[in-house]
C-alpha cells in the first residue's frame, strides 16, 4: 500500500516535499504559459479557472435556478447592485465572474471588504506622503545643481513637479465608474459587505444612485490642470476632466453577505436582493466535474451523498468538498479508515460549536 504522505512526524529530514502532487485546480496560483510577459491580464485569467473550475463546465452547466437567472438580468436591466446573501460556499462571489464569463465583460474588479474598510478605500487612494517626499527630493535636487529653477506659487520648483496625478489610484469601485469606451458595463464584485463597519452601507447610498464621484485632490487645480492621468485598479493609465468620475454605463454590482446582518432599508431599496440557496446534486457534479473532472465526479459519489444528506440547517461549503474529494483520491492508497476520517475532517460543520 502506497503511502500518500509528504510528512510524517517522524523527525527525521528527508527530501518528500519535491514528489508533492500539482495543487487542487482552485488553488493553482501559477500563470499561464508567457504569463509573467501578459501582467495583469494573465493572473486574472488564472484567478478565472480558479474561480470556474479550468474545464469551464462549471459555467456552461451548472443550471441555475431561475430565479438566480432572472435576478441578474433584472439587476442588468436596471442598472442596479445586485445583492446575494447565502450560506458560504454557496458561490455569492463565483456569479460575478460567470457573468464576466458568459457576456464577456473582462476582468471581474474585486472590493473584499474588512471591518475596516471604507468608501474612500473603493474610489481611490492619493499618496500623499509620497508626493510630498518626492517634491522634497526635487528641492535638495534643485539647490545642489548650478541654478535654481524658479518656483511655482505653490513653492514646488516647477522644472521638476511631479503630476499629482502620479500619486493617485483609483480602487474598485473607482475603476468601475469610470466611462466606458465601449458602452459595456464592468464587473465589481463587492465581497462580504457584512463584515464591514456600520457606517459603509450608508456611505455607498449616493454612489450607487448617482454613478460618479470626486477627486478633491484633482478638484481643487482643475483650472491650472483641468485633465489629469490617474492610475487605474488594472494598472492603466485614464484621463480624469475636472477631478469628476462619471460612469456612461453602470457597471454590474455583485454585493456578497453571509447573512451576519442586517443592511439599512436605504440600501436594500437601491439593489434586487437574490438569496442563492445550497447547490442540488446536479450542481454539485457540475461543479465537481468543472474542478475535478468526470472521474472524480464518480469515484466521489459517496462523499457528494454524503455532503446533500446532511442535516438542515447544517452548514458547510461546496469548496470543502471539493477539498475532500481532492484529499481523498490523493490518497486513494491509504486504508479506508484514513480516508473517511480525512474527509470528516475536511466536511466538518462551520456552524458548530467549538
Amino acid at each position: 500500500m502506497s503511502d500518500w504522505r509528504i510528512y510524517r512526524g517522524a523527525g527525521l529530514p528527508h527530501d518528500g516535499v519535491r514528489r508533492l502532487p500539482d495543487p487542487p485546480p482552485w488553488r493553482d496560483f501559477t500563470l499561464p504559459e508567457g504569463g509573467d510577459q501578459l501582467g495583469a491580464g494573465a493572473a486574472d485569467q488564472a484567478g478565472s479557472h480558479r474561480r470556474l473550475g479550468v474545464q469551464r463546465q462549471l459555467v456552461e452547466n451548472l443550471h441555475p435556478r431561475p430565479e438566480e437567472v432572472e435576478a441578474v438580468n433584472a439587476a442588468l436591466y436596471l442598472r442596479r447592485p445586485l445583492l446575494v446573501t447565502g450560506n458560504p460556499g454557496t458561490g455569492k462571489s463565483t456569479l460575478a465572474h460567470a457573468v464576466a464569463h458568459e457576456l464577456g465583460l473582462g476582468r471581474v474588479l474585486n472590493w473584499p471588504i474588512v471591518s475596516r474598510t471604507t468608501l474612500q478605500d473603493g474610489l481611490y487612494q492619493y499618496d500623499a506622503i509620497g508626493r510630498l517626499q518626492d517634491v522634497q527630493l526635487d528641492r535638495a535636487v534643485e539647490r545642489s545643481g548650478p541654478a535654481e529653477a524658479a518656483d511655482d506659487p505653490a513653492g514646488e520648483p516647477a522644472a521638476h513637479r511631479p503630476p499629482i496625478g502620479s500619486y493617485i489610484r483609483l480602487g474598485p469601485l473607482g475603476t468601475a465608474l469610470l466611462p466606458s469606451p465601449d458602452g459595456l458595463p464592468r464587473v465589481l464584485l463587492v465581497d462580504e459587505l457584512d463584515k464591514s463597519d456600520i457606517d459603509l452601507p450608508n456611505d455607498l447610498l449616493n454612489v450607487l444612485e448617482e454613478g460618479e464621484f470626486t477627486i478633491r485632490e484633482l478638484e481643487r487645480g482643475a483650472d491650472r490642470d483641468p485633465v489629469t492621468e490617474v492610475l487605474t485598479d488594472d494598472g492603466a493609465k485614464v484621463p480624469v476632466t475636472g477631478g469628476r468620475v462619471r460612469c456612461t454605463a453602470f457597471p454590474f454590482i455583485v454585493l456578497t453577505s453571509n447573512g451576519e446582518r442586517d443592511f439599512p432599508a436605504a440600501l436594500l431599496r437601491r439593489c434586487i436582493q437574490l438569496e442563492l440557496k445550497p447547490p442540488t446534486e446536479k450542481q454539485l457534479a457540475a461543479m465537481v466535474t468543472a474542478h475535478l473532472g468526470e472521474e472524480a465526479a464518480a469515484e466521489g459519489e459517496e462523499y457528494i451523498q454524503r455532503f446533500l444528506a446532511r442535516d438542515p440547517g447544517q452548514v458547510v461549503a461546496t469548496d470543502q468538498l471539493l477539498n475532500a474529494l481532492f484529499l481523498t483520491q490523493r490518497a486513494a492508497g491509504a486504508e479506508r479508515v484514513t480516508r473517511n476520517r480525512l474527509a470528516e475532517m475536511l466536511l466538518r460543520r462551520l456552524d458548530r460549536p467549538r
